[in-house]
């Protein structure tokens, strides 16, 4: 007997927006042949859902019912709109220098990337059509993994996103930024990917501001990044997150020998994020530090997902997360640390923590470590709990109201993370985005 799995609407629509809207995606005959392989996985995995392992705390069958329209023709603002977008898209740090804006998943405005990359231009879709050879293996070696369904439902349906080549041994030192929004007021899936190759001993600041929406929208992004030997990466990505949203993101970094890879990631709002991130070592001697901060209202839900190979010896990871929890909001971190035979002199440390400011926030924790080698030094932890009382009569007893205390403690306690973000004026204007959001929860009171 057959059995036939029912697909959701949601399902159904992804997979019709596919054959409606084929030729209209980017890519020559190699491109598109991707595509098709892709949209296959994805029609026969459907979305992911709770029985999926990886998934069980993030059901996205169940809390995507329905499948927006794809973003194919953005309408873009005026010229003085996409400036102000760009000023405003980290407060308090100047993006303005090296930028690639895309408008609900179309480049729409660059500007200093031709000084700094070696590539004429920083929008993915001029290239694919006949990219060079390099990129070509690059979004292939990533697309041919169609088993992860959200992975399979990016290469069928990205259409564009940022690509830069850095050459070996430059040092950048202003921020490259891409930065992603939206200007169409209906509802819309956008999906983009970006590839950025840093060169043996260049070192660059990568800042991804993902903005948050006018009306709801669906994107799936992803960001690979390949490092040289010797090259060293921070990679900053901000997500603000509306209700009724979705955010499916994901970066691929792989690092050569000697290198360092530092990313910081920092997740606010009220709608539904996943962070997935995978980190291979190729080369010895490398170096991956994460920092990440999340602070979740109302019914936000952030999942953050990270799977870390060490495939080669003496190789360091490190992995901070520190959720804010109010209201309903969820957290979810699951974070697998893979030790291959012959990666001796692994050193490994990952922690997750929840500050729980409702007695209806969830926090869901999932660390785990792989070890197949014997000479590792390895560990993982989780902790959650709320604002200690004691504390908060401690500086109540000093003049400072309520509402103050606990801002000061709640931003104590996510600020171990945000030292991790670099350079300082980038860190502080991340220090400026909790602080607003602390803000506007003042009225949260001790129970």
């Amino acid at each position: 007997m057959t059995v036939q799995i029912l697909k959701s609407k949601a399902e159904t629509a992804l997979a019709e927006a596919f054959a409606d809207n084929e030729a209209r995606l980017p890519g020559g005959d190699w491109l598109r042949q991707l595509r098709r392989a892709a949209i296959g996985a994805f029609t026969a995995e459907g979305l992911p859902h709770r029985r999926v392992e990886e998934w069980k705390f993030t059901d996205v069958r169940a809390l995507m019912r329905e499948a927006f329209p794809v973003a194919l023709d953005a309408n873009l603002p005026k010229p003085a709109a996409l400036d102000a977008l760009v000023r405003n898209a980290l407060p308090g740090a100047d993006l303005t220098e090296a930028f690639a804006l895309f408008i609900d998943g179309r480049g729409a405005a660059q500007s200093g990337l031709s000084a700094i990359s070696e590539l004429d231009g920083a929008f993915l879709s001029q290239f694919v059509d006949h990219p060079p050879a390099w990129l070509e293996t690059e979004v292939s070696d990533v697309s041919g993994h169609v088993g992860e369904a959200t992975l399979a439902l990016n290469t069928a349906l990205f259409t564009d996103g940022a690509v830069i080549d850095i050459e070996k041994g430059r040092e950048i030192e202003t921020p490259i930024a891409l930065i992603f929004a939206d200007a169409d007021k209906g509802a819309r899936t956008v999906v983009t990917r970006n590839v950025v190759r840093v060169g043996a001993g260049a070192k660059i600041v990568l800042v991804e501001c993902h903005l948050a929406s006018e009306a709801a929208r669906q994107a799936n992004t992803l960001t690979q990044i390949v490092l040289g030997d010797g090259a060293e990466v921070v990679h900053v990505k901000l997500v603000a997150s509306r209700a009724g949203s979705v955010h499916l993101g994901r970066t691929v970094a792989r690092l050569g020998a000697n290198a360092s890879y530092r990313p910081f990631q920092l997740v606010s709002g009220d709608g539904l994020v996943r962070n997935d991130l995978s980190v291979t070592f190729r080369g010895q001697h490398s170096t991956f530090d994460l920092g990440a901060a999340a602070l979740a209202n109302r019914q936000g839900h952030f999942d953050t997902t990270l799977v870390v190979d060490h495939a080669v010896p003496h190789c360091t990871s490190r992995e901070l997360v520190k959720y804010v929890l109010a209201d309903k909001g969820r957290a979810v971190f699951q974070g697998k640390v893979i030790v291959r035979p012959d990666a001796q002199k692994t050193d490994g440390k990952q922690m997750a923590q929840a500050l729980m400011l409702s007695p209806d926030a969830e926090f869901d924790s999932k660390p785990e470590l792989e070890i197949y080698a014997d000479d590792v030094v390895c560990g993982h932890g989780s902790t959650s709990a709320e604002i200690d009382p004691e504390l908060i009569f401690y500086l109540r007893s000093r003049g400072i109201p309520l509402d103050e205390a606990q801002a000061m403690l709640v931003e104590s306690f996510i600020g171990e993370a945000i030292d991790k973000a670099e350079p300082e004026a980038i860190q502080n204007a991340l220090r400026g985005i909790a602080r607003a959001w602390l803000a506007g929860e003042a009225h949260i009171k001790q129970g």
